[in-house]
């Protein structure tokens, strides 16, 4: 009689059926002024431009702006246990995570979808979590509940530390150096607090569905500071761009974002998120089963697309806009904007079955119809990376 364990057929991963669901509102801060809604020109608060928002882009794409991100949420998890505990909790793998270092991390709920992006620094004795405005209170109840007896402690930050983003490679990190030589960028335990983003390239453990020749993220140079809010007078001088500079950039760079693309179902896998923020070998963590069944066996239901949109009606859609393949909704856009050199774009989560090769429609609340053509970010079939050999069925004849 034979010894060998039996092996039971794996069942094929059915893809769910999953209808366009209205976006995450991204919930009301309230914010204080700050020097920079006291500049000249300066609309919104955080200032979203300052009168040229197409100029203020380049500079912010070439190195010669900062932008003023004071509405985000920052914590602090301080404690021996701090980066076991994240990495036990979250998507990336935080263990050793050394001072100075950077990472990105996600909160998932038990069926794998996303709950919270955090942008993650640790300086050898605190931890510090960059978060998107209205999303820290959230993350920050749901770790105080999982504390046990673990030696951690969070807190959050926010009225003491403002963020301030910049762009550009070499000529970013000389703002910035220039920033920490006049004690503006926080050390509290002499490492300055400045994240830059792993989007540039696949972190360890990632794995990238995107099959572009060349990733538009290889010229994304981005950085996050933060500063201590009685010391952003001493950025007054600074050259400085608008939000909405920042959101086409990021947009070009196909880089997601908590507050823009997640919505109530979103997993990782539809935003190419597994490059930057999940760890594919790392010990367990909530939501993981998902992760791993979707990559390897099945296929994410939905897909990021940008959209390269009719810009002859002078009009941009806005977050939720359905977009359309002839009559039928395949999806919603997740953000736009006029890049100054790509034109009007958007992202826009769309069903993975919608044919990647045809031309979409955008329909703003105005009821004006753009037309949108597609470039793939996620390709329709995304995962299944597992080579598991088909098994033959059982009481098959070998000839």
């Amino acid at each position: 009689m034979s010894t060998d364990p039996v092996v039971e057929p794996v069942e094929p991963v059915v893809e769910p059926v999953v209808e366009p669901v209205e976006p995450v509102v991204e919930p009301v801060v309230e914010l204080v002024e700050t020097p920079f809604t006291q500049r000249p020109g300066a609309v919104g608060n955080p200032p979203q431009h300052y009168g040229n928002p197409l100029g203020e882009q380049r500079a912010l794409a070439e190195g010669n702006a900062i932008v003023d991100l004071s509405d985000r949420d920052v914590l602090s998890v301080t404690g021996d246990d701090r980066l076991s505990w994240l990495d036990s909790l979250t998507s990336q793998r935080l263990v050793g995570l050394a001072p100075g270092e950077s990472a990105e991390t996600l909160l998932l709920d038990p069926s794998g979808r996303v709950e919270y992006a955090a942008r993650v620094l640790d300086d050898g004795q605190t931890t510090w979590l960059l978060m998107d405005a209205g999303t820290g209170a959230g993350l920050l109840a749901f770790l105080d509940r999982m504390r046990f007896m673990l030696r951690v402690e969070v807190a959050d930050r926010g009225a003491e530390y403002a963020t301030i983003g910049t762009l550009g490679g070499s000529a970013s990190a000389a703002a910035l150096s220039a920033v920490a030589l006049s004690a503006a960028v926080a050390a509290p335990d002499d490492v300055p607090l400045i994240w830059h983003d792993p989007w540039k390239s696949v972190a360890p453990g990632g794995h990238q569905y995107a099959s572009a020749a060349e990733h538009p993220a290889a010229e994304w140079d981005y950085a996050e500071a933060l500063v201590r809010r009685e010391r952003l007078g001493e950025l007054a001088d600074l050259p400085a761009a608008g939000s909405l500079a920042l959101e086409a950039l990021r947009i070009a760079a196909w880089r997601p974002r908590a507050a823009t693309e997640l919505d109530a179902t979103t997993i990782p896998h539809e935003l190419d998120w597994l490059r930057s923020a999940v760890h594919l070998t790392k010990g367990c963590y909530r939501g993981q089963e998902t992760v791993a069944k979707v990559h390897n066996l099945g296929h994410p239901p939905r897909r990021l697309v940008l959209l390269h949109l009719d810009g002859s009606d002078g009009v941009l859609p806005a977050a939720g806009d359905p977009v359309t393949l002839g009559e039928t909704q395949v999806g919603r856009v997740t953000a736009s904007a006029l890049h100054y050199e790509l034109g009007p774009i958007a992202l826009a989560v769309v069903k993975r079955s919608a044919d990647p090769a045809a031309t979409l429609t955008v329909t703003t609340a105005e009821g004006v119809a753009l037309s949108a053509a597609q470039q793939v970010i996620v390709p329709t079939d995304a995962g299944a990376e597992a080579d598991i050999p088909k098994l033959p069925r059982l009481g098959a004849v070998k000839r």
